[in-house]
């Protein structure tokens, strides 16, 4: 008879505490398939006591002393957690509420009780670790999620948080017609060297693990994105982020904008929707990824009336076309959907659309795993199975090298030595 069984620990339950928590006890993964976040191999397993990974490979070459604790996981694949690098928990999907609408009308209470289940959807859909970028007008309420997931009073993901973000004076939104009404921003608002060093320095000291700049905008005539800050503006930013020894990211959507930012040292491009060749090459000399957020363009056009199997609309085709160009020219790719417009816990949508889109699956695994671990600066923690790093680890059945869809399935979800979920049968 089969028996299917489920531990889901919740850390402010104590739950599983025996086995989370007992520094003398080993557990031993195995399934048919292992992914360290480089390559695959057949029949390894992975150990790990308290936190850490402490041996992966072929079980007969460990050399555990201890009470063993086996999980055995046949016809699955083990994968290290998967890594989101775009999110904003403090959002909800724009069809069931406008991004304005948000901002301006749900109170930080709300939006903060509206996170605190996010990040549980995110971490049981796999990600264990995300970068969130911008609280979108919810102040530094990222840094307190944060803490109250590293505290253990809430489950979720490992953050690397972004606070407040920072935009040029006159770009962002909300704006109304009325202008004499002074309303809240999605962002901070700073310009020029004084003001933007200034920024960097606040949102840093109020807990930022990576400072986020908007280098265009639909702010030109006829609501058009256009660039926002000079170079030498974004090069500021850099140095001053820089010399914290954080890294600093850019919205940008038009080639400009990707430029200014590729010069001034900017660490990733987000989105990149009007990428050009010769930007794509400049980002590949300058050793700059691109964070694509295929999904955000699909939802945003499926909220506005257009279904799979409709011809596309123009957002969608020059996505394609960008992201097409971009992996022909070598650029590198890290994995962050821009969650938040669409659904938290459907993370790995954009997972798929990156292969729908002409990714290969085994690539795009390493996207969302080692390589996010790499250009994030978390590669000493995170990203593989590897001695020594935090044991984020997951479990999903079936083979998703072969099938990326098979990410979706999972059987065990750890992160940092805690199981939160496992199914065997």
């Amino acid at each position: 008879m089969k028996q299917i069984f489920t531990w889901i620990l919740l850390s402010l339950t104590g739950a599983f505490s025996a086995f989370s928590q007992q520094s003398d006890t080993i557990v031993v993964i195995k399934a048919d398939r292992l992914f360290d976040g480089e390559a695959i191999y057949a029949n390894y397993a992975v150990a790990v006591k308290g936190n850490k990974i402490i041996a992966t490979g072929n079980e007969k070459d460990f050399h555990l002393d201890g009470v063993i604790k086996r999980i055995e996981l046949p016809g699955c694949t083990i994968l290290p957690g998967l890594i989101e690098g775009h999110s904003h928990l403090f959002l909800h999907p724009y069809n069931e509420t406008k991004w304005d609408q948000q901002v301006l009308n749900e109170s930080i209470a709300e939006r903060t009780a509206r996170a605190v289940v996010h990040a549980e959807k995110t971490l049981m859909a796999g990600f264990t670790t995300v970068r969130d970028l911008g609280t979108e007008s919810a102040g530094y309420a990222d840094v307190g999620l944060k803490d109250a997931i590293e505290k253990g009073i809430i489950p979720g993901p490992r953050m690397i948080v972004a606070t407040r973000a920072i935009v040029a004076t006159g770009s962002y939104e909300p704006k109304l017609k009325n202008n004499a009404h002074n309303i809240i921003k999605g962002a901070a608002e700073a310009d020029g060297v004084e003001g933007l060093t200034k920024e960097v320095r606040t949102q840093i000291g109020n807990g930022a693990d990576v400072i986020k700049v908007y280098a265009d905008f639909n702010w030109g005539l006829n609501k058009t994105a256009e660039p926002t800050f000079t170079v030498d503006e974004l090069k500021a930013v850099v140095a001053v982020a820089s010399s914290s020894g954080r890294k600093v990211v850019a919205h940008a959507t038009t080639a400009e904008g990707m430029r200014r930012s590729v010069l001034a040292g900017i660490s990733t491009i987000e989105h990149g929707d009007n990428g050009t060749a010769e930007v794509f090459d400049l980002m590949v000399k300058n050793k700059v990824p691109l964070c694509p957020t295929i999904s955000a363009d699909i939802a945003v056009s499926e909220y506005a009336g257009w279904k799979k199997g409709m011809p596309e609309p123009d957002r969608i085709r020059e996505k394609r076309k960008s992201f097409g160009l971009a992996l022909q020219k070598g650029v590198t790719i890290c994995f962050g959907g821009d969650v938040g417009v669409y659904a938290h816990g459907d993370n790995a949508r954009e997972m798929e659309a990156m292969v729908e889109y002409g990714m290969k699956p085994f690539y795009v695994l390493k996207s969302a795993t080692s390589v996010n671990a790499d250009v994030f600066g978390y590669s000493d923690f995170i990203g593989r199975i590897k001695a020594g790093l935090y044991a984020d680890i997951i479990a999903v059945e079936g083979d998703p090298v072969n099938n990326i869809s098979d990410i979706r399935k999972l059987k065990l979800i750890m992160k940092d030595g805690k199981i939160y979920k496992l199914q065997q049968e």
